[in-house]
């Protein structure tokens, strides 16, 4: 709860300061899907800490050197406020004040991350891509402590003989998937876009998990579709590259998609950020499938190793 009101905080600090995309991923990731995540993480948390037999020295001077790294970073960074950083230059000018005829689009916002700086936004989509691959590896190594294995399960939902809650539920649900569908074809002209309608629909879907439990959850949406609705999504931003490579323009160069360059910048938005918001989406539920269904699964295996 009280991750969740600091994200809301937060969104409404980037509100006064005009951030209002910034304000909106902050809500949606903040106070949206990280606390129901961590609720999961809540409920897979044993009792007792489980005992270590080994004593982490390489993860903790991989860690030191990392950091270590990182901070030696930022003395190239500029001062915070300072008027000679780069942003301050020639780029944000004419951003803002060609953004619209080169571009079309009204969210400034937008046209910087999925037009001027759509390659970039490609290697974030990867790094998500890459994060949900990193979980899956993680946890299909890691065992459970005994007394987590016999505890809660999202199998067995705790809200079962909660009628009022499970009827608000699914009155709920499809509000938020609407409102998911809205984000993602409405942000060349407000707030949105595709990371953000991921986020939403995902925790549309993990909250139907959590109030109506995982094996219910699963026959609407399985976890093998999931997975390849992540790679899927990665492939077909990748390919609206390709796509304006064979037409002669550059990588992610949308204006070689139509005849009219504005036309053609409209329709690669729209195609980049189905790709963006599938891949956010099907990886947000593979990191809440697999946590939550760990327990399901260390105890499939001890009963193999039983029999």
């Amino acid at each position: 709860m009280l991750a969740g009101i600091y994200g809301l905080l937060s969104a409404s600090f980037f509100v006064a300061m005009d951030a209002v995309d910034v304000a909106f991923t902050e809500a949606s990731v903040g106070a949206g899907i990280s606390s129901l995540l961590m609720l999961v993480a809540i409920t897979m948390t044993g009792r007792s800490e489980h005992p270590t037999r080994h004593k982490p020295v390489l993860a903790l001077v991989v860690v030191v050197i990392t950091g270590a790294l990182l901070i030696y970073g930022t003395l190239d960074m500029p001062y915070f406020g300072s008027a000679d950083a780069p942003i301050h230059g020639h780029v944000a000018p004419r951003y803002i004040n060609d953004s619209m005829q080169e571009i079309g689009v009204p969210n400034i916002v937008t046209s910087v991350l999925a037009s001027y700086r759509a390659f970039d936004t490609f290697g974030e989509v990867v790094v998500i891509f890459t994060a949900g691959i990193g979980v899956l590896t993680l946890l299909s190594v890691v065992r459970l402590p005994e007394d987590v294995t016999k505890s809660y399960s999202l199998n067995d939902s705790m809200y079962e003989q909660q009628l009022i809650l499970r009827i608000v539920t699914k009155m709920l649900i499809p509000f938020i998937l609407l409102f998911a569908l809205y984000v993602q074809f409405h942000g060349e002209y407000g707030p949105g876009g595709g990371f953000q309608a991921g986020v939403i629909f995902a925790a549309a879907i993990i909250l139907y998990a959590m109030v109506f439990g995982l094996r219910t959850s699963r026959r609407v949406i399985n976890q093998p579709f999931i997975q390849l609705a992540a790679a899927m999504g990665v492939l077909f931003y990748g390919s609206i590259g390709l796509v304006s490579l064979l037409n002669g323009g550059n990588f992610l160069d949308y204006s070689v998609l139509n005849a009219d360059p504005i036309a053609g910048q409209h329709l690669g938005i729209l195609l980049i950020e189905l790709g963006v918001g599938c891949t956010v989406a099907s990886v947000m539920l593979i990191i809440f499938f697999n946590f939550a269904g760990r327990r399901e699964v260390q105890q499939n295996r001890r009963d193999k190793e039983t029999k």
